[in-house]
């Protein structure tokens, strides 16, 4: 099936190629072939990446710690795997691309009808950061609900760790974050709230063993990765990309402490949408940080 945009290409790697990814290769049951959709002049690569995986019914909270981590992630050189899926997959390919870095969607049917047909938007996006969607099935193949289960060893077989945001004890994350465990690779999960159904796949699994974050920087340092979280660091950081970046960094700055999202509204005057976009980036870049709700220098 010809794409419907004419600098799209797909891809055809069989196992025994040299293009095949590494990492895949050294999973137990790596797939014979991979089908994939690519921007073209868009230079196939794996490295640095990591899958990021959770509930399709996100809370509020959740979905922005998914979008913020995976922009931080991203924005650091890392790659973003995912499932396209709605909640926290969406969260995190958008986060990723946010940045205008590189995600990847492995996805359960052919490559030719994307699932959820809502994400159908952020499938382009994902391709126009220079990201991939990729499939173990043909073209016309149906997104049945085995396929799932299945196409989650690539979405950990391709990653060097696996995050975990908000999941429930019966979930496709639990399932990507076991068969992450016995792949031999790192599972970095988000706790929540013990009364919170939501994370009671999540806190299983710290109790199993995977490794409890709270943040990128726990992230990094797990991955033997240095953090540079200086204020002189920062300070030196005195370029913005847009007039409500200066303006919510300079409010910020003249507080002296820390503010919440509502005083920075207030004080600048600012559309709320537009504060929070800006917010995100000025944390992404490490000009503000954030603690409990508040932001400060």
């Amino acid at each position: 099936m010809k794409n419907a945009r004419a600098d799209i290409i797909d891809l055809e790697i069989r196992l025994s190629s040299e293009k095949y990814p590494r990492i895949l290769r050294e999973i137990p049951d790596p797939p014979e072939v991979l089908f994939i959709k690519i921007k073209r002049g868009v230079v196939l690569e794996f490295e640095n990446s990591l899958a990021m995986v959770g509930t399709r019914k996100a809370t509020r909270s959740g979905y922005d710690l998914a979008f913020k981590t995976a922009a931080d992630l991203g924005a650091r050189g890392f790659t973003i795997i995912s499932g396209l899926a709605l909640g926290i997959d969406t969260a995190a390919h958008k986060g990723a691309v946010s940045t205008g870095t590189r995600t990847i969607a492995i996805m359960a049917g052919g490559l030719d009808g994307i699932y959820p047909p809502q994400n159908k938007k952020l499938a382009d996006e994902i391709l126009d950061s220079g990201g991939y969607l990729i499939s173990e099935q043909p073209p016309g193949t149906p997104p049945y609900k085995h396929n799932f289960l299945q196409r989650n060893r690539i979405i950990s077989g391709l990653s060097m760790a696996t995050i975990v945001v908000e999941a429930p004890k019966i979930s496709g994350a639990i399932n990507t974050a076991r068969l992450a465990a016995e792949q031999g690779r790192d599972v970095f999960v988000f706790p929540g709230s013990a009364d919170q159904l939501n994370y009671a796949g999540s806190n299983a699994l710290i109790r199993d063993g995977a490794r409890l974050v709270s943040g990128t920087g726990d992230v990094l340092e797990d991955l033997g990765i240095a953090v540079e979280e200086t204020k002189a660091g920062n300070a030196q950081k005195t370029e913005f990309k847009s007039d409500a970046e200066e303006d919510i960094y300079e409010v910020i700055s003249a507080a002296g402490g820390s503010l919440p999202v509502d005083k920075i509204i207030e004080a600048t005057k600012l559309q709320p949408q537009m504060v929070s976009t800006a917010l995100v980036t000025l944390l992404v870049r490490k000009l503000v940080r954030e603690e409990r709700g508040k932001y400060f220098i």
